[in-house]
């Protein structure tokens, strides 16, 4: 897949997820073999007002490259000042968001509500060109609802104004993440096309992702929701790739120690409280599986604190199980 200068054969994409792709989440995705980062989805109001939880949002590592910064809103001049703003910071690409299907953001106009007014999408995508030399690309959806899918009309509209790649979530506005995904319709794509087409929705297994690029012929995929729980997706799907071999589940001590380095790396972003606070969705995801899981999560939802969450993991990888009566009551020091 060939963006600006940038050239990755069957690259496997992190998606910008609100509330998830953070720095630290990016970094574990990263070393375990994601090829193009995303922010979180940054609001345009919030960057051209100056902002500054908002402009942080955008702040990225070295390390993190390939490395896209993604863009959201409904007005036109609000998102070509946002793009000033992102290419201040030399990412790779500047994504806009036109497929988020929350109420709140499509109901404003805004993500896939741009799906509803694709003249309104034409001009916006042509301020954010206009205001960066850095490749743009859309991330959307396949239609409003099933009644007004209009993906190849948007595609070729796209391709048309100089957007350098099309990332396509197989799902209607309608659907949000209900439903199957309708992986059909990117061959029809690709068709009437000739910049990349990048794949998402419900992308979890590697197999599946390799049939996916087999049978699609898509240049890339883009891998959400599955890497929340699944960090690892990245280099499984990468060895899939090579040797056709499906790598086991992760054993209970390997997937401890990615949750330490998450926390670890969230305290060092965020500060202790925040990190602690934010860490506590992902610990049933981790723990997915194990007996006494739900214990053990509620159990350490009870800290503030970071260490005694690493002393409690660290003795649960040592032991090798949950111990159901350990985690039975609250804690003693909450």
């Amino acid at each position: 897949m060939t963006i600006g200068s940038i050239k990755i054969d069957r690259p496997l994409i992190l998606a910008p997820m609100e509330d998830v792709t953070d720095m630290p989440f990016r970094l574990v995705c990263k070393r375990l073999g994601a090829d193009i980062m995303y922010t979180e989805f940054v609001n345009s109001d919030g960057l051209i007002r100056n902002n500054k939880k908002t402009f942080e949002k955008m702040r990225f590592l070295e390390e993190e490259r390939t490395f896209g910064i993604q863009i959201y809103g409904g007005d036109e001049n609000a998102m070509e000042g946002a793009a000033r703003l992102a290419d201040s910071l030399n990412p790779d690409i500047i994504d806009i968001n036109a497929g988020c299907w929350v109420k709140q953001v499509a109901g404003r106009g805004a993500g896939a509500g741009l799906l509803k007014d694709t003249p309104r999408m034409e001009r916006l995508v042509k301020n954010v060109i206009g205001a960066t030399k850095i490749p743009v690309t859309v991330k959307t959806r396949l239609g409003w609802d099933e009644h007004s899918i209009k993906i190849i009309e948007v595609a070729k509209m796209l391709e048309g104004i100089g957007v350098a790649a099309l990332t396509i979530h197989c799902r209607t506005r309608s659907q949000g993440h209900n439903g199957d995904p309708d992986y059909s319709w990117i061959p029809k794509v690709k068709r009437e096309v000739s910049i990349p087409i990048i794949v998402n929705g419900s992308l979890v297994e590697p197999a599946q992702i390799k049939e996916v690029f087999d049978e699609t012929g898509c240049d890339g995929v883009m891998i959400g929701r599955g890497a929340i729980d699944n960090p690892w997706i990245f280099a499984d799907t990468k060895h899939y790739f090579a040797t056709g071999e499906v790598m086991p589940k992760r054993t209970l001590a390997e997937r401890i120690d990615k949750c330490i380095e998450l926390l670890t790396l969230s305290v060092e972003r965020k500060g202790e409280k925040r990190a602690v606070i934010e860490m506590r969705k992902f610990y049933i995801g981790y723990l997915k599986g194990e007996p006494n899981a739900a214990k053990l999560r509620n159990h350490l939802m009870q800290y503030y604190e970071a260490q005694p969450i690493i002393d409690i993991l660290s003795s649960v990888k040592e032991k090798g199980y949950i111990d159901e009566e350990r985690f039975a009551a609250a804690p003693a020091a909450a």
